[in-house]
C-alpha cells in the first residue's frame, strides 16, 4: 500500500497550475449520454474517479478515445447496456449522475446505490423524488435503483435541501423531458454552471443556472458539444492553504478569483497578502497567521471540502479558532490523526475548537476521506521531523500528481510503497 512521506518545516514558494476540476468533469462526463453525437471535452484531471466514470461510460457502451493531453472523445450513438453494476459505482458516488441521462435518452436504467468517502449520509432520495415527479417510475432492487419512464415531462421541483449531484442528475434529465422543470433550492455551485454551460453548448434550453431556481425547457434532441472543464477550485484552496500555513508565495494561474472568494477572503483575514490579475493569483505570506473561524455552507459559503485543509492551518494560528461543519455530520474524522502531531483540538457536536500550538510534530498518520488527506499533507509540511501518511488512495480520487506540484514549491514529499 502506498502512502507520503513528508519532511516538514519548509516554507513553499512557486508556481502552480490547477486542474480541471472533478467536481465539474464528471457529469459534464455524463451528458455525453445525451446525444448520439461525438463529444470533444478537453482539461480533464487525470485522477482515479475520472478513470473511474470512463471505464463506466465504456460498459455502457459509449465509444472512449482519450488523448495524451486528457482530452477524450466520447460517442454514446451504440449503447448496448443501461446497467451501472455495483463494482464499478461502490467507490464513486458520482456515478449516480449517469441515471439521470439513460433514463432520459433510453426511457430506463439500472445503477447500483453508490458509494464514495466515509464522510456521513449522503441518500440519493431528492434524485428519486425528482425522476419521480417528472413521470419516472422507480424501484429499489438488491441494492440497484432501477427506473423507468417511456418520457420523462417537465414538473416543478422543489430539494428539500440542497443536493449539487442532485441538482446536476436532474438538470441532465429535464433537458430531454417533454416540457419545462423548474427546479428550486437548487444548488449554485460553479461546477452546476460549467454543466449548464456545456448542455446549452449541445442545444439545451436552460435559464437560472447559478441561482436557486433554475429552468429547463425540455428539447427533442441534443448535438454533440466541444468543452473544456472548468479549474478545480478545491485544489487551488489546498494550496493557498499551505502556502499560507508553512509561510512562502504562491502563484496560481487560470483561476477565476471570484469563484474563490469564500476562501480567499478567509486567509486575507488572518494576514495574507493576495492580489489578482486577470486569471492570475498571487498570495504571500511572511506572517504567523491570525485565528480562522469558518462555518461550512452550500456555495457561496464556505465549502465543506475545504474544511481540513483549514483545520490544519489553524494549529498553527495564533490563538483559538472554530470551525463549524453545517453539510456532513461526520467529517471530523481526521480530528484524532492531527492530534497526532501535536494538535490541539476539541469537538463538540459539530464545532471543532483549535488553539493554535507553536509547533507541530511529524508522526504517522492516517487518511479517513479524500478531504482529510490534503489536512494532514498540509500539517505534515508544517510538521519537524517526518510525517507519513497513510491510505493516500483517497487522495488519488480528487489531486492530480499531488506530490509533483508540491515538489515543484520546494516542499520535501515522496510517494512510497509499504
Amino acid at each position: 500500500m502506498e502512502k507520503l512521506l513528508i519532511q516538514g518545516g519548509v516554507k513553499l514558494f512557486g508556481e502552480v497550475n490547477v486542474s480541471g476540476a472533478k467536481n465539474a468533469a464528471l457529469p459534464i462526463l455524463c451528458a455525453s449520454l445525451l446525444t448520439s453525437e461525438t463529444v470533444r471535452i478537453d482539461n480533464l484531471p487525470h485522477l482515479h474517479d475520472v478513470t473511474t466514470m470512463l471505464t463506466l461510460l465504456g460498459h455502457i457502451g459509449v465509444d472512449v478515445e482519450l488523448d495524451e493531453k486528457m482530452g477524450v472523445l466520447l460517442c454514446a450513438k451504440n449503447v448496448s447496456c443501461l446497467q451501472a453494476p455495483y463494482d464499478l459505482v461502490r467507490t464513486m458516488r458520482a456515478s449516480v449522475l449517469v441515471l439521470g441521462p439513460l433514463v432520459a435518452r433510453f426511457g430506463k436504467a439500472k445503477v447500483s446505490l453508490p458509494g464514495g468517502c466515509a464522510i456521513g449520509q449522503r441518500p440519493v432520495d431528492q434524485h428519486i423524488k425528482g425522476l419521480e415527479a417528472m413521470g419516472a417510475r422507480v424501484e429499489i432492487d438488491q441494492g440497484y435503483l432501477c427506473v423507468s419512464a417511456e418520457q420523462l415531462v417537465g414538473a416543478e421541483i422543489v430539494f428539500d435541501l440542497v443536493t449539487v449531484t442532485g441538482t446536476e442528475n436532474l438538470m441532465l434529465a429535464a433537458t430531454l423531458a417533454d416540457g419545462v422543470t423548474t427546479l428550486r433550492n437548487a444548488a449554485m455551485e460553479p461546477e452546476v454552471l460549467d454543466l449548464a454551460k456545456c448542455l446549452t453548448a449541445m442545444g439545451a434550453k436552460i435559464t437560472g443556472a447559478g441561482t436557486e431556481t433554475i429552468r429547463i425547457e425540455g428539447v427533442q434532441s441534443l448535438n454533440g458539444f466541444d468543452h473544456a472543464v472548468m479549474f478545480d477550485r478545491i485544489e487551488a484552496g489546498t494550496y493557498m492553504a499551505a502556502v499560507a500555513a508553512t509561510g512562502g508565495e504562491l502563484l496560481i494561474k487560470g483561476v477565476d478569483a471570484n469563484i474563490i472568494n469564500s476562501i480567499t477572503t478567509k486567509l486575507a483575514g488572518a494576514g495574507a497578502v493576495i492580489k489578482h490579475e486577470g486569471d492570475d493569483l498571487l498570495l504571500t505570506v511572511s506572517r504567523r497567521l491570525s485565528p480562522i473561524d469558518i462555518k461550512t455552507a452550500p456555495y457561496p459559503g464556505f465549502p465543506t471540502d475545504m474544511q481540513a485543509q483549514f483545520m490544519a492551518l489553524d494549529t498553527m494560528a495564533d490563538g483559538t479558532s472554530t470551525i463549524s461543519e453545517t453539510i456532513f455530520e461526520n467529517r471530523f474524522m481526521h480530528v484524532q490523526e492531527l492530534k497526532r502531531l501535536g494538535a490541539k483540538i476539541q469537538t463538540q457536536g459539530n464545532i471543532a475548537i483549535i488553539q493554535g500550538v507553536s509547533s507541530l510534530a511529524g508522526a504517522e498518520v492516517m487518511a479517513t476521506d479524500l478531504r482529510a488527506s490534503a489536512g494532514l499533507i498540509i500539517a505534515g509540511l508544517i510538521a519537524s521531523g517526518e510525517t507519513a501518511v497513510g491510505r493516500i488512495y483517497h487522495l488519488d480520487r480528487g489531486y492530480e500528481r499531488i506530490e509533483e506540484k508540491f515538489g515543484r514549491l520546494g516542499a520535501k514529499i515522496k510517494r512510497v510503497t509499504n
